[in-house]
């Protein structure tokens, strides 16, 4: 058996520990206890998803494909997170990239690679994506909370010098720290090898276990499909940020300073602090939770009828081809006649159409001229109307002046004759 035994120590608790990375050998083969610990975390997240399936309108069978499709995503995407921010290594050795026995995941890179291929898992098994990746949330934090102790196992993910009383020590530390100082200092870090240091490991571990506990708790009063996962960012990244910062292991980005995990937690807290505050408002305003498991397919899914109903409207499809495909031939020459038919009928409809439309707009066009000479006949009858009005009011005004003219005349005579009186009864006076 493969002689792994260290001795780990917590010197401010009085505690020791015999740690040998290996569990068992299969013949020549071990086994470790990172892998082992690791697929345990995997299981009880299982066990965890397909207790609480239900809650979240989610067919446990077609779950269970969906997180193996995701877990094989997560297992590449962690191993290249690694690879690829450890490049300057892993580039002269290629043949290590696949050798994961010992270590070399990171977690930021399985989550990734576990929600891309769990997504696409969710389209191909027709599984509602949102309500799926809020029921893993809970199984990330429980598969990471025991996943850690594999770093116990192998001595690894511990921090800087600490005096707190649970303090950590072993021949591993002291070598790594040694070889790493002046590395670790250029970074801003103080390091005495032959101090204890930080369990990171059990530090994210608790952080874990307490998130997963909050989200078992607050799985009944969530208030929208996405909110879990929105709080599994949020906590996951809040404590990884904080604890990455103590590490002297970390994962940096190439060329500067920056530990790639901690800007990205930074990252996952921002835009899912602003993600979830949007979205809580919005559904205060609704007046209401809004839940696929609470919606009509929802509830059918739950019982087993959703996905029955499906497949037997798609069997009904394929049983109207087979009857029809027995009389193909015949149908076919049937439908070609018919079309031949339609296609000349169409053709004379088309052209009764066309006829009928010309007559029509001949028609109207004649229509418009009998209104037109109507309306000439109706201007030209008022304009004569208007001029034997006309006329008529001359002669009316001719004849009016007229006889003034002869009641003029007779007036003057009048007078004239009344004068020639006058004159004669004068001349008759006077004699």
């Amino acid at each position: 058996m493969e002689q792994t035994l260290t001795i780990v120590s917590f010197p401010g608790l009085g505690l020791e520990f015999d740690v040998n990375r290996v569990a068992f050998e299969i013949g020549s083969i071990p086994v470790y206890w990172y892998g082992i610990l690791i697929a345990l975390g995997f299981m009880l997240a299982i066990l965890y998803t397909s207790k609480r399936a239900k809650q979240f309108g989610v067919d446990a069978d077609r779950m269970l494909d969906v997180i193996m499709g995701g877990a094989i995503g997560g297992i590449i995407g962690a191993r290249a997170y690694f690879v690829l921010l450890r490049w300057d290594y892993y580039g002269q050795n290629l043949d290590q990239i696949i050798n994961t026995r010992s270590g070399g995941m990171a977690i930021y890179g399985g989550i990734i690679g576990g929600l891309l291929v769990g997504l696409l898992m969710c389209k191909i098994r027709k599984v509602k994506a949102l309500p799926m990746v809020d029921l893993a949330a809970g199984g990330f934090l429980i598969g990471q909370a025991v996943g850690r102790w594999g770093n116990f196992v192998n001595i690894e993910a511990f921090g800087g010098n600490t005096s707190l009383p649970w303090g950590m020590a072993s021949e591993t530390i002291t070598s790594y720290l040694t070889q790493h100082e002046e590395e670790l200092e250029a970074l801003g870090m103080n390091i005495d090898p032959n101090m204890p240091v930080h369990p990171t490991f059990l530090y994210e571990s608790i952080w874990c276990l307490l998130g997963f506990l909050f989200i078992a708790w607050y799985t009944k009063r969530r208030k929208f499909d996405g909110e879990l996962i929105l709080i599994y960012m949020m906590w996951y990244g809040a404590g990884r940020a904080v604890i990455e910062g103590l590490r002297t292991d970390s994962l940096m980005i190439p060329n500067t300073s920056l530990r790639a995990s901690q800007i990205l937690a930074i990252a996952m807290v921002v835009v899912a602090a602003v993600i979830w505050a949007v979205k809580t408002a919005k559904v205060k305003k609704s007046g209401g939770r809004q839940l696929y498991v609470d919606t009509e397919e929802g509830q059918l899914v739950i019982k087993g009828e959703f996905y029955k109903k499906k497949k037997d409207s798609s069997e009904e499809q394929p049983a109207e081809h087979q009857l029809f495909s027995q009389e193909s031939v015949q149908d076919q020459t049937a439908q070609q006649t018919e079309e031949s038919e339609q296609d000349q009928t169409a053709q004379e409809m088309q052209q009764v159409n066309d006829s009928c439309e010309e007559t029509a707009q001949m028609q109207a066009e004649a229509a418009c001229a009998e209104i037109e000479a109507e309306e000439m006949q109706e201007e030209t009858k008022k304009a004569a109307e208007e001029a034997a009005k006309t006329e008529l009011e001359a002669a009316e005004i001719e004849a009016e002046a007229a006889a003034m003219e002869s009641a003029e005349m007779e007036a003057e005579a009048a007078c004239a004759a009344v004068e020639a009186d006058l004159e004669e009864e004068k001349t008759e006076e006077n004699k």
